[in-house]
């Protein structure tokens, strides 16, 4: 009788199990056939971002929804591979799909706990997720995600899966797959991170934002260490490799949206023009664009840009704090952290907020929970914020939000974003291919690119273009003109009276154009202007590039009021570089898709073959001797640190030192830096070009002409060298100078017969003089 009584419970038992299996079966045989098809993951085409690469490989731009790079299996690293199972899937090899044992343990675990907290997920119910359900933790969505792996394994290997796998999960920080996430926090390849990396790496797919390795380096610490562990119980690795990954320092990269090379205008040109050509695509079909940027430069010219702004700044004295934060009562770090949020470093410029101040130090919080004290040399540029005497808006004091850098021995001070804005770019003047180009002092403070849209008046660098025009109407190097007083009417400057003067607003007299150009002597361009007419000289800068609409035909063009971009000098300038032709500056050599097919290639008109002449070459070779003697005795002599004999180019400032120039080359490069307020005003007192451009420009090539040999100007055909009296320009047998002129157009025998005369009219010719 106790037998038929034990008999009936373990029946029930039996019964209710075969019920369930059979329901369990019927739901199967219903579910199965609507379950997706496989294409998806048979034929894999994810989302690969728009990539941009400098000449010389490096990748300087991204974008797109998902970071992404995918590999093979072949090329993952198998210490990755084996810390992917022994985070995720210890059995994967061995189950079907799903892993019974770990469903049993996860059912158990979901009873005690009275909800659904464990899915007890292989790697292949992971894809299957990934690729065709949602994330919600049911019942339903379970068992199709069952069906779905058992699919999954009939029709693909273990190998393909585990790829798939690799190249599709989330880690983080727009990251999908695990090559893309090296590159994100380790700025390196999968085959070169290390066993305690790649359990880092591991450890993110059960919560990418909870074990995030620079937001929750605490929890990311936890999780790899659980990574390592099971790797070593497993027999992956052994004790001492578990014992040195387990103890090594985090390499985790802290500024992840950074690249090895800073170069976000010039990457966003690139992203602009692959948009307007392959439109939505260009962000999903993997495209990668080769351009013509070299790593070495850009990372000088972005180097020498906030150099020469912050130089500029620390001149003109501390502002004040950015702004106050009420950090009233307690100190805690949450509070402070809030506090500033919405502020981010700019580089080494880092933002910081002060706890307390007083003349002799200052204690600062930086993001992160780092406390700073700063005091002696760190306070000198910001000291007179420091005292009681500082306007209430000025004052440094708690609650302020400040900038910090450190200085070349690692001591913190106080420091402040410029004011000011700048912008540098160069190219080979042969063939316009970009080398460097940096259009402001942080892309991500102000996304204005000072390179192609800052249209300002170039000043005393435009006179260059005024002295080639004169040249194709008969002046020479050694035309004399006076450089005396002139008074304009309002009919003549198309403005109102005008009564231009110098510089140091002294007068020379007659001069020599080389001597003119070299001491930017503007008497001596307006008389040009005035004998060769503003229209013939609109009519001619057009050759270079220039829009003449944008330089109206009065007086005033001589000093530069028209308005150009540091584009449009760049390629001016390569005209005189190159030797008479016009290259269009261009930044893109080629572009491929993901599986390396070239979609387009950039076929460049090249100096001396397919570009157009626009100028005759011996004029370009004189004005390259003229703008020699700018840097050899002129107004850029600062460049002779250079100790280069090959330099040439001309510096500009304009009226009330509103904008700052500097347009220079050497026979392989050219290069062309600007400074001035976005709203313009003054930069200051003697804020010239040759001291606030130039030094930018010398610093930048500085380190791009390093390695480059010293090229001498070589005179082209029909050029003759004479000599000349240096004081009045005429042909002297001995104690004279050498100067260059057309052969057509010597020098003449007496100062009144001025070369090329008949194409000047008479009045002008007389105003010469």
């Amino acid at each position: 009788m106790a037998v038929r009584w034990w008999a009936f419970p373990l029946l029930l038992v039996f019964s209710l199990a075969a019920v369930g299996s059979l329901i369990l079966g019927f739901a199967a045989v219903v579910i199965y056939p609507t379950l997706p098809t496989l294409d998806v993951l048979t034929d894999y085409q994810p989302k690969i971002p728009l990539r941009i690469y400098s000449a010389d490989g490096q990748l300087i731009g991204e974008y797109g929804e998902e970071r992404r790079a995918v590999v093979s299996l072949d090329q993952v690293p198998q210490t990755l591979v084996n810390a992917i199972v022994a985070a995720e899937d210890e059995r994967f090899f061995q189950h079907g799909g799903v892993d019974y044992v770990g469903v049993a343990r996860a059912a158990l675990s979901n009873f005690a706990s009275g909800g659904v907290s464990q899915g007890a997920s292989t790697i292949t119910m992971q894809v299957a997720r990934n690729f065709f359900l949602t994330k919600e933790k049911t019942l339903t969505r379970k068992f199709n995600e069952m069906l779905l792996a058992f699919k999954i394994e009939s029709s693909l290997s273990k190998q393909q899966i585990l790829e798939l796998y690799i190249n599709q999960i989330y880690l983080g920080q727009r990251a999908y797959g695990f090559a893309a996430a090296a590159q994100i926090y380790y700025g390196r390849p999968l085959a070169e991170l290390t066993i305690a990396e790649h359990a880092m790496l591991a450890g993110l797919p059960k919560a990418p934002s909870r074990f995030n390795p620079v937001s929750n380096p605490a929890r990311a610490k936890l999780r790899q260490q659980y990574v390592l562990r099971r790797m070593g119980e497993l027999g992956m690795i052994t004790k001492e490799q578990l014992s040195g990954a387990a103890s090594a320092e985090s390499t985790v990269r802290q500024s992840l949206g950074s690249f090895q090379v800073r170069a976000d205008f010039f990457a966003e040109m690139v992203r602009a023009q692959m948009f307007e050509r392959f439109g939505e695509e260009a962000y999903t079909r993997g495209l990668r664009v080769h351009t013509t940027l070299l790593s070495d430069h850009q990372r000088a010219a972005y180097q020498a840009l906030r150099k020469g702004l912050i130089d500029y700044d620390r001149r003109h004295g501390y502002r004040g704090p950015e702004a106050y934060a009420d950090i009233a009562g307690e100190l805690t770090d949450e509070r402070l952290e809030d506090a500033l949020h919405d502020y981010s470093d700019s580089d080494d410029l880092r933002v910081a907020i002060v706890l307390d101040a007083a003349p002799k130090q200052v204690r600062v919080y930086r993001p992160g929970g780092e406390r700073i004290v700063i005091a002696e040399d760190g306070l000198k540029f910001a000291a007179r914020m420091l005292g009681e005497k500082a306007a209430p808006n000025q004052r440094i004091r708690r609650g302020a939000i400040v900038r910090i850098a450190k200085d070349e021995k690692g001591r913190w001070h106080l420091t402040q974003i410029p004011g000011a804005e700048s912008a540098l770019v160069s190219a080979d003047p042969r063939t316009g291919a970009i080398r460097a180009l940096v259009g402001g002092f942080d892309f991500n403070r102000n996304q204005f690119n000072h390179v192609t849209q800052a249209m300002r008046q170039p000043g005393s660098s435009f006179k260059p273009f005024v002295y080639s025009a004169a040249l194709e109407r008969g002046f020479t190097a050694a035309t004399v003109v006076n450089d005396a007083p002139l008074t304009f009417t309002a009919a003549q400057t198309g403005s109102e009276p005008w009564e231009p003067k110098n510089y140091d607003g002294k007068f020379e007299g007659p001069m020599r154009l080389r001597t003119a150009l070299a001491r930017s002597k503007n008497l001596v361009s307006v008389r040009i202007l005035q004998a060769i007419t503003p229209q013939y000289a609109q009519d001619y800068i057009g050759r270079f590039g220039f829009d003449p609409k944008l330089h109206p035909p009065y007086l005033t063009m001589a000093l530069g009021a028209g308005t150009v971009t540091p584009m449009q000098m760049l390629g001016a300038y390569s005209v005189f570089a190159n030797g008479g032709y016009r290259v269009t500056p261009h930044f893109i050599e080629r572009v491929e898709d993901s599986k390396g097919n070239v979609l387009m290639v950039n076929q460049p008109q090249v100096a001396g073959e397919s570009a157009e002449r626009v100028i005759d070459a011996r004029n370009a070779f004189i004005m390259s001797s003229l703008m020699r003697d700018v840097v050899r005795a002129g107004t850029a002599t600062r460049a002779l640190r250079l100790k280069r004999g090959d330099l040439a180019g001309k510096t500009g400032t304009t009226n009330e030192f509103v904008d700052a120039w500097f347009s220079g080359f050497q026979p392989n490069l050219v290069a062309v830096a600007w400074m001035g307020f976005d709203q313009p005003r003054t930069l200051g007192r003697n804020e010239t070009g040759g001291n606030t451009a130039l030094p930018i420009w010398i610093d930048y090539m500085a380190v791009a002409l390093k390695n480059v040999p010293e090229e001498g100007f070589t005179p082209p055909a029909g050029v003759i060298a004479l000599q000349v009296d240096p004081l009045t320009g005429v042909r002297s047998a001995a104690g004279g100078i050498s100067e260059y002129f057309y052969q057509e157009y010597p020098a003449p025998d007496h100062a009144e017969s001025l070369p090329g005369a008949e194409k000047i009219p008479e009045d002008a010719r007389n105003q010469l003089f």
